[in-house]
């Protein structure tokens, strides 16, 4: 059954292999499972799940004790029944359920899984660590590798991706549509006083955005009055309801804002006189001065009773204030993020807003956005002290707004504004959960409630400041009106000052028709009849603030208007005057429905003064014949606002429902539609309009009523409209549709219905922070489904729901079905329609969705199979809509590249569609879709990268199934397959338990089969293939690669995959991904880096490929051949000449990670079996892999945690590049986001994933190795096992790993210590530095462990190999190499690692009677010899030139131990490159290489090899040093004698490579030659003709070096540093030149010395400032001195004939001289005539550049010269610097015009000329100085030559701005030329005479007379 014909289509851009086979027919292969009755794959199989498909009625989520409903008893129109029951009805959910993931928080309560250990005890004193037990006692290896693997499987982490997860991308499940609220504050009031208390006040609150310049909140009202002067208001209070005693109110804002400010607004009762004159006792008086004011303040209580009880319902305002709300939140949430925070619980910090008002800080003004968190700043205390006085001519909220401004301009009020002293306090608190006793904004109790008679907290409508886009889900329907301005100064007859209007509701026009609809206010009854407005006294046109909020009726009627009534109010009762205080102006109304439609927005209305007629309320105010104030002209200015959720408040969406309804039958025609009459025969056609016309509709309105809009969409789709060609009746068809209606319009409610999927099915967030449905879409759900309905009832071919060939469905539907409607009409549309309905294809299919799972979910009830669920025609439909959904995609991504997003939301789409019909159709039916969509998308002419990206996205989708491993028959995989396969799959498959060996390497092959029968998998796996073949396309690989981590993420995390033998059934699916993986490693770029994390990173920079680090570990493996591409540097790059695309660490690791999981869970016999039969190459390839997934998963620390003490590192280690970057822990942002708890859990969930990952390693190279016995090439396989181990070492590890590690090792050394010891050398000295690094470990366990195997490699190196001489070397040479080149190295662990060696050779008693012991304990007192020398350089760690100086003698002290020499030379090269001494550390490396050269002459006599090391004299004569081995002291046969990697021909060719890379770095080039000159021979005789294309492109980058810096290159600078006093020890009366860098300047090494050694002796250093002789008779005993002088190099004439070039000047140094001016006087200057000058030539014991950079003086010449001497070099200094400057090829003009200034320029005239005066104005009387005489006038002679020369090469270099001053120089020349011209041409006569012999002897340096000789120092 499970064979079935491949599709042989072939397609013209892909290969054969990538287009989709053909699937299984699932459901016939599983019937014929359940028929064959096979019991044992049965059991296998289980059962294969239902999938969890839920239909359920869910109640709508009401915040309140009740659903707000209109008022009972009233009969409501079909549109706001509809709208009601759409808010209160319950959702009808489909669901298909997701099993959930285990989370991840488990791991931090396991205490068993440390780490790494903690055990930091350490014990006094050298005695021995604990031993590891059992070390020798194994009788056979079968128990030890038992043994191991039971410790390694112990405690193990049994999901590997619970360490490593991947970010939760689950496909949202959209939330139920909520009423929706924006960020929720409560605020309290606490108090309001004012300096007196003298009357009852009224307090308004309410948020205004001055941004946007609007209110953005109703008003809420309280009051604080006491007891008494509520007594005040007693008359005027009816009652007071529980509600209106609120002090609390929660506020929403949906959109902060850093300008919402809350205003306070206060009112009194009203009383006679201005608000100035109310106000002045505020501001003059207060209660404190009780003595002074007793009086008058009684007086004014009983004046404010007086006026409560007369005029107690009237207000006037008094005052206000206001505070930046926002800018309290964000102080709020800073100082939240800065002290402790005494939570959210009721402590509040007090964070005091005093002084006048908030003080605006513009960088938090301008950051208020980014920084206040809304729902998570400290609870806050705002005190304001100053209150405004309210102006009565400036009360609208422009007059505000203004105000507001001005406060945030200037930071203060102004002084124009009145100010009344005053306290408010307000508590301000995030809302979390909602508070007990609150209120709901239509007063209804919102949960929870309280329990006892609690003061209630109100909720506080928001007027949001722009659109939110969230449909309505509860009922509201309320109405503000806002009186706003009133204008009666043309009123001529007195009254009408002091105004009032009385606000009522009416249903009709009898007084008793008023409604008690109006909200009251604080301190009365909940609900009032009445309402009015403030008065402002004695103004005729009034400005309004107040806000009157209506609960509109349900029903209105034509009837309902409201009622506006204006009075004067008489403040003072006049005489006689006993009736009421208030005298009628008039009146006026409007109308609350105009043509059917709520009124709202702006009115102007006139005010008529008579009575009002009778139905005056039919007509607006403009209509009845009454008396009219200024004849009828609009006086009164009003706002009306609705928030409703019944008022659409839009004309399109009011016609369409009200068309829809006409179809419900119950109206009469012709129908009226706001002003126009619709009869019936046209109601079809204007419902098409209408439809049309939503798109016409305003975005807000039409997203708010979105669920009543779809709803009758649905419904009309579903509703023929035409029948048999006939129009019938409405009345007549409702009934008969009634009962065919699928209930449709619930199914939509929990599609994600405003937002398309974005990539992954994840809704993305939109730009806003509400959800928007485009326009676009909108408009398509209206016409499409418009145009699908009339062509539904056009179209011949729609079968009557009981036609004959139907048959297999006849039973299951009666009547048609919504989903089969409305696939057909996405089948069958066109045009604009059908593109339409493609390109939103993500709503459609939803819908199918929905309607198919609720008519599953009936069928289901009857048990019908999976085949007959649908009918064949509506699967004909879904094909043919996958079919052109997918062209659709196809035809985007060939045409328009633009829309590349388009195509990629589409095909997501299409996926999740697909992936939902797995669970409702005949799966085999939706393989076969599955399939078509691949080949259709490869048929396409798309880019591949483009093409693998959308089908895995695709593939990606469907793989994420909950049945994913059941729909891939996981538990059909053959390697666990039954002994005897039953018959239907045997055709296929035919496995036993015995594998056959090209069937288990097939296993890990991507077959045909494969393919077919593991249908998602295969494809799945076929497209990363495809990926990671791609060149250069890193996106598509990294979706590839993080698809396949999901999928295996979700298995591992599945709790229905936690048995063992089921993970083993499930990796086996995934093994064709091992081998796509081994595979992929050419594709990577795993380049190799020596430079091993942060210890080393001096060496330039990792990507230049030329910037080699000295010699190491690694670089001798690959210089002594090694098999692996792992460890040498270019080694990948030569093998593939193809560009490769290279994986980022993040897509490695994910890759990685999939491959151990798969390791991990495999059937361990079954990975035995594959290693022993896998090629050689492969096996190696697989090796490598391992190596790379050690480096991946090192453990990294990324925190300073306590217990996380972790491994130190030796210095060099292998590292693969592109882990430069890798981060540790994935999901880690910066650590200032986290909490010390997060960090520690990430640091130990980072550390456990280390140790798991190497683990599974470990387990892997177990399984490799006991396949060995059955594998040929024994040697390679250990060998290749040996370097993962010791790769393993080198990287950071838990201590758990590394006990496991050691262990696997010892058994390797147990099992193959023969082969090991003999064919792997240079392997075994890498594992003895490794190990004995360990030995050094601060951390017991690891310590204890490496011991151990030390102590084994030198028992089994002694016993069966034999050679423990060469173990021996290789240790010392390994603890030398730690020594010098690790930081981080424990010595005092170390010396108790050697203790406990000591002790196992001590307890070891099979070996007492052998020389073992003894030669452990030689050796044992060798190691601690070099330990001494390290505890000396700890000492001078910080003095780098002593530090060298001892390195240097430690060499030396091994010149008879060429392998130690050679070791501290290395060790010596890496000091010096690490402190960036480039020169020094090459030659370190050539004198290594000069030892080994020396060697390799007395091994063999090849012609092209070096002689010994005279042939390197051409580098440095120092070199020759190195030549003191000889026959006698070394004998080369000696076993372990010069047995490391580097004494070999390729050694020796890679320490010379390094050292001349590193010549290059230092600048010298020149060398870089002669360096190579003595490799070239040798790669010549070896033909490595690669080599020497690189070698010749080096030399030609040094030469084009040299001539490209020309004179620009500098070279070091030196200075003479002498050490006195008896404090320096050894040093004292020691002269060094010190080599220091270019440029270096005295005071630099100065300050440098005099820093350090001022903390080794304090202020008994002193630094000497000159360069005179040092007395040591004068120096004080007490103290140290040093002496620092700049010395240049000397040479003699001859040598200068050689030394042509600046690199000659600067190599090969070993004189240097330094010159000290003094006076017979003891001055050390004087006037020319007295100015002496002593010359003083050190010479150094080697030439430099040398091992180190400073070198001992070994000898002294002095000599002085006289004044006149001093002028002839002085005047030979300065023609020389003249000529060199003239002659240059490129003159620089700049440095000559210097130079010039200095010799001719007026202002130093007197130099030169004053020289000449001095010297030459008179012959000498001694006849001595004739010839000097003579000299200095031949030297002034040439110097004025020189002079005129310059002048005129400067006037071909001057600029036109520069002739004047090249006149200047002309006119000075020439004056100095006329001022000298005497003098010069002044001869001696005697100097022509004969010479006399006696001055024949003298030469020009041992003038007998001038020098003073010294004896020499050495």
């Amino acid at each position: 059954m499970l064979a079935h014909v491949v599709s042989n289509a072939s397609h013209n851009c892909q290969p054969q292999s990538y287009d989709a086979v053909e699937p299984l027919d699932l459901e016939e292969f599983l019937m014929s499972q359940l028929r064959s009755g096979d019991s044992a794959l049965m059991q296998e199989l289980g059962e294969f799940p239902d999938d969890n498909l839920e239909v359920e009625l869910v109640a709508k989520e009401c915040r309140t004790v009740r659903h707000s409903v209109p008022e009972e008893g009233v009969e409501l129109d079909s549109h706001v029944r509809d709208c009601v029951q759409s808010y209160t009805q319950p959702w009808l959910m489909s669901l298909l359920l997701q099993v959930k993931s285990p989370s991840l928080a488990v791991l931090s309560d396991d205490s068993s899984r440390t780490l790494t250990s903690s055990d930091f005890d350490l014990r006094s004193g050298l005695t021995p660590d604990p031993r590891v037990e059992g070390l020798l006692h194994f009788s056979n290896y079968d128990d030890l590798d038992r043994f191991n693997q039971e410790a390694r499987q112990g405690n193990r982490h049994p999901e590997l991706f619970a360490l490593y997860p991947p970010a939760d991308e689950i496909r949202p499940i959209p939330d139920c549509p909520k009423e929706h609220m924006g960020d929720r504050i409560i605020i309290r009031c606490q108090a309001i006083k004012f300096e007196i208390d003298i009357e009852p006040l009224f307090a308004t609150l309410a948020l205004y955005d001055l941004r946007e310049k609007k209110k953005i909140s109703e008003n809420f009202y309280c009051d604080l009055n006491s007891d008494q002067f509520k007594g005040f208001l007693k008359p005027h209070t009816p009652q007071t309801d529980h509600s209106t005693l609120s002090r609390a109110a929660i506020f929403s804002i949906t959109y902060p804002s850093p300008d919402i400010y809350l205003v306070i607004k206060i009112e009194k009762v009203l009383q006679q006189g201005e608000i100035s004159d109310c106000a002045e006792p505020y501001m003059v008086m207060k209660e404190t001065d009780s003595a002074k004011n007793k009086e008058k303040l009684e007086k004014l209580r009983s004046q404010s009773e007086m006026f409560c009880q007369r005029l107690g319902r009237y207000r006037m305002p008094f005052a206000w204030a206001t505070v930046n709300i926002m800018n309290v939140i964000s102080t709020a949430t800073l100082d939240r993020d800065t002290t402790d925070s005494d939570s959210l619980n009721g402590k509040s910090s007090s964070l005091e807003k005093r002084g006048q008002l908030p003080r605006r800080n513009s960088e938090r003004f301008g950051t208020m956005e980014d920084q206040c968190n809304m729902s998570a700043f400290k609870p806050a205390t705002i005190t304001i002290s100053t209150f405004c006085k309210q102006e009565g001519d400036r009360l609208s909220d422009e007059d505000l707004f203004k105000f507001l401004a001005d406060i945030k301009k200037f930071s203060s009020l102004q002084r124009r504004i009145k100010t009344i002293p005053g306290t408010i306090r307000l508590d301000v608190t995030p809302v979390h959960e909602n508070p007990m006793a609150c209120l709901s904004t239509e007063l209804i109790p919102v949960k929870p409630l309280a329990e006892k008679n609690v003061r209630p907290v109100k909720e506080v409508l928001e007027f949001p400041s722009s659109e939110v886009y969230v449909p309505h889900s509860t009922y509201r329907n309320l109405l503000y009106v806002y009186p706003q301005r009133l204008n009666f100064v043309n009123r001529l007859t007195s009254g009408g000052r002091n105004i009032t209007i009385k606000i009522q509701f009416m249903s009709g026009e009898d007084p008793s028709c008023v409604m008690p609809v109006i909200f009251g206010k604080s301190t009365g009854p909940e609900f009032v009849q009445e309402v009015y407005t403030p008065v402002t006294y004695h103004n005729k046109s009034p400005d309004f603030y107040e806000e009157v909020k209506m609960a509109l009726p349900a029903r209105l009627t034509e009837r309902h208007h409201l009622l506006f009534t204006f009075y004067h109010i008489s403040c003072q009762q006049k005489q006689n005057q006993t009736g009421a205080s208030e005298t009628l102006i008039g009146y006026s109304w409007l109308p609350i429905l105009s043509t059917d439609r709520l009124q709202t927005g702006q009115y102007c209305l006139p005010i008529a003064l008579d009575r009002l007629p009778v139905n005056y309320s039919l007509h607006s105010p403009e209509v009845p014949p009454v008396k009219w104030m200024e004849s009828h002209k609009g006086v009164f200015n009003l706002e009306i606002q609705a928030v409703s959720s019944v008022h659409t408040q839009d004309n399109h969406l009011e016609r369409f429902f009200t068309l829809c309804h006409a179809l419900e039958g119950g109206v009469t025609f012709p129908l009226r539609v706001r002003e126009e009459k619709i009869p019936e025969n046209k109601l079809e056609h204007e419902l098409k309009l209408s439809i049309i016309s939503l798109s016409s509709s305003r975005l807000e309105p039409l997203v708010l009523y979105l669920h009543l809009v779809l709803d009758k969409l649905f419904t009309l789709i579903m509703q023929p409209m035409v029948i048999a060609g006939q129009t019938g009746t409405y009345r007549d068809m409702s009934p008969r549709l009634s009962d065919r209606q699928v209930p449709i319009g619930t199914l939509i409610w929990f599609s994600p219905v405003c937002v398309c999927p974005g990539p992954g099915g994840v809704v993305p967030p939109t730009e806003g922070r509400y959800s928007t449905m485009g326009r676009a879409s909108a408009t398509t759900v209206g016409t499409m489904l418009l145009q699908s309905r009339i062509r539904s009832n056009s179209n011949p071919d729609i079968p009557a729901p009981h036609s004959a060939e139907d048959t297999e469905v006849k039973n299951i539907l009666s009547a048609k079905q919504f989903h089969e409607e409305l696939a057909l009409q996405i089948v069958v549309s066109t045009g604009v329609c059908r593109e339409n309905a493609y390109k939103y294809a993500w709503f459609f299919f939803e819908l199918l969705v929905k309607s198919m799972a609720q008519h599953v979910s009936q069928l289901e009830k009857q048990d019908v199979p999976r085949r007959s669920r649908f009918s064949d025609r509506f699967k004909d439909d879904v094909t043919t809509i996958v079919s052109v959904v997918t062209a659709e995609i196809g035809t985007i991504l060939v045409k328009q590249q633009k829309e590349l997003e388009q195509a990629e939301k589409v095909n997501i789409s299409l996926a999740f569609f697909l992936y939902d019909l797995l669970s409702l159709m005949d799966r085999g039916f939706v393989f076969i879709l599955v399939k078509n969509y691949c080949n259709q998308m490869s048929a396409k002419t798309v880019s591949m990268p483009t093409l693998i990206s959308m089908r895995l996205e695709f593939l990606r989708i469907l793989c994420s199934h909950e049945h994913y491993l059941n729909l891939s028959l996981y538990f059909s995989s053959p390697a666990s397959a039954p002994a005897s396969p039953c018959p239907s799959i045997s055709s296929q498959v035919s496995f036993s338990c015995s594998f056959q060996e090209q069937r288990i390497l097939g296993l890990f092959e991507l077959s045909q089969e494969f393919k077919q029968q593991h249908y998602l998998a295969g494809l799945l796996l076929t497209e990363l293939s495809a990926a990671l073949d791609m060149e250069s396309e890193g996106s598509v690989q990294r979706k590839a690669i993080n698809a396949t981590y999901s999928l295996l993420c979700a298995h591992d995390l599945d709790q229905r995959c936690t048995r063992p033998e089921v993970r083993a059934k499930v990796a086996t699916l995934y093994l064709p991904l091992v081998g796509i993986i081994i595979d992929s490693i050419n594709y990577l770029d795993f380049t190799v880096s020596e430079a091993r994390g942060g210890k080393s990173k001096t060496g330039g920079s990792d990507e230049d490929p030329d910037n080699v680090p000295p010699i190491n570990q690694s670089i001798a493996m690959a210089i002594a051949g090694n098999p692996f591409n792992t460890l040498a540097r270019n080694a990948l790059a030569s093998m593939s000449a193809k560009a490769v695309a290279t994986l980022s660490a993040e897509t490695s690791r994910n890759l990685l990670v999939c491959f151990l999981w798969v390791m991990k869970n495999a059937e361990r016999s079954l990975i035995q079996r594959w290693t022993a039969d896998m090629p050689s190459a492969q096996l190696n390839r697989l090796l490598e892999l391992l190596t790379i997934c050690v480096s991946c998963f090192e453990y990294r620390v990324r925190v300073s945690v306590p217990c996380m003490e972790y491994i130190d590192r030796a210095g060099q280690k292998v590292n693969l590049r592109w882990r430069k970057d890798l981060t540790q822990w994935r999901q880690t942002n910066d650590k200032h986001d986290k909490t010390k708890a997060e960090l520690d859990q990430e640091a130990l969930i980072s550390g456990n994933l280390a140790t798991e990952s190497n683990l599974i390693v470990l387990d892997l190279l177990e399984t490799i190795v006991q396949a060995v016995p059955l594998a040929d090439c024994k040697d390679s396989v250990v060998g290749g096992v040996l370097r993962v181990l010791l790769h393993c070492l080198t990287c950071n590890q838990s201590t758990i790993f590394l006990s496991h590690c050691f262990s696997t090792l010892r058994a390797l050394v147990v099992k193959f210590g023969d082969l090991l010891f003999e064919e792997e050398a240079e392997q075994c000295a890498d594992l003895c530095q490794k190990v004995l690094q360990h030995c050094s470990s601060p951390v017991d366990g690891n310590r204890s462990q490496a011991c151990a195997t030390l102590y084994l490699i030198m028992r089994y190196s002694f016993s069966s190999a034999n050679n423990f001489s060469r173990v021996k070397m290789q240790v010392t040479m390994s603890l030398a190499s730690l020594v010098g080149k690790s930081e981080d190295f424990h010595e005092e662990y170390l010396r108790r690692s050697l203790r406990t060696i000591l002790a196992y050779a001590e307890e070891d008693t099979e070996m007492q009677n052998t020389p073992l012991p003894s030669q452990v304990d030689e050796l044992l007192r060798n190691l601690n010899s070099i330990l001494s020398d390290t505890v000396k350089m700890r000492e001078f760690q910080e003095d780098p030139e002593m530090l060298m100086d001892l390195m240097y003698r430690i060499a030396k002290g091994y010149q008879t131990s060429p392998d130690l020499r050679l070791t501290w030379l290395q060790n010596m090269a890496e000091k010096h490159k690490n402190r960036k001494c480039f020169t020094e550390s090459a030659m370190c490396l050539v004198h290594a290489a000069a030892l080994v050269a020396e060697y390799l002459s007395m091994l063999e006599d090849h012609k092209y090899l070096p002689v010994g090391s005279v042939t390197f004299q051409s580098i440095s004569p120092n070199v020759l040093e190195e030549s003191a081995v000889s026959d006698d002291i070394l004998s080369p046969d000696e076993d372990g004698v010069c047995s490391g990697q580097f004494f070999t021909t390729s050694g020796l060719v890679g320490l010379l490579k390094q050292a001349a890379e590193l010549f290059s770095n230092g600048g010298l080039y020149e060398t870089v030659n002669e360096v190579y000159k003595i490799i070239m021979p040798v790669l010549e005789a070896h033909r490595d003709f690669r080599e020497l294309v690189s070698t010749h492109e080096k030399l030609q980058k040094a030469f084009d070096n040299i001539i490209q810096k020309g004179h620009k290159r500098m070279f070091g600078t030196y200075f003479r540093v002498g050490f006195y006093g008896a404090k320096f020890g050894d040093l004292d009366e020691q002269e060094f030149v010190y080599k220091e860098p270019a440029i270096t300047h005295l005071p630099e090494i100065s300050h440098r010395l005099e820093n350090f050694y001022s903390q080794c002796f304090g202020d008994a250093l002193e630094m000497i400032k000159d360069s005179k002789d040092i007395d040591r008779s004068k120096l004080d005993t007490n103290k140290a001195y040093i002496q620092i002088t700049y010395v240049e190099p000397f040479f003699d004439d001859y040598e200068m004939k050689d030394r042509l070039t600046n690199f000659e000047k600067n190599f090969n140094l070993r004189r240097f001289m330094y010159t000290t001016p003094f006076t017979k006087a003891g001055r050390p200057r004087g006037e020319l005539n007295e100015q002496y000058k002593r010359k003083t030539i050190l010479t150094t014991m080697h030439t430099f550049p040398y091992i180190k950079t400073r070198i001992n003086v070994i000898q002294k010449e002095e000599f002085d010269l006289t004044p006149i001497e001093v002028a002839i070099e002085d005047m030979q200094k300065k023609t020389r610097e003249l000529a060199v400057a003239t002659h240059r090829e490129q003159p620089d003009a700049k440095m000559l015009q210097m130079l010039l200034q200095g010799s001719v320029g007026a202002t130093v005239n007197q130099g030169p000329l004053e020289v000449a005066q001095v010297f030459l104005n008179e012959i000498p009387a001694d006849p001595k100085l004739f010839r000097h005489h003579n000299k200095l006038r031949l030297c002034f002679k040439e110097f004025i030559m020189r002079c005129g020369e310059a002048v005129e090469k400067n006037k071909h270099l001057i600029t036109l701005d520069q002739k004047e001053y090249q006149q200047e120089l002309k006119k000075n020349y020439n004056r100095l030329r006329e001022n000298l011209r005497p003098m010069l041409e002044r001869k001696i006569p005697e100097l022509y005479k004969p010479i006399k012999p006696r001055l024949e002897n003298r030469d020009s340096i041992k003038r007998l007379s001038f020098r003073r000789t010294l004896e020499e120092n050495s």
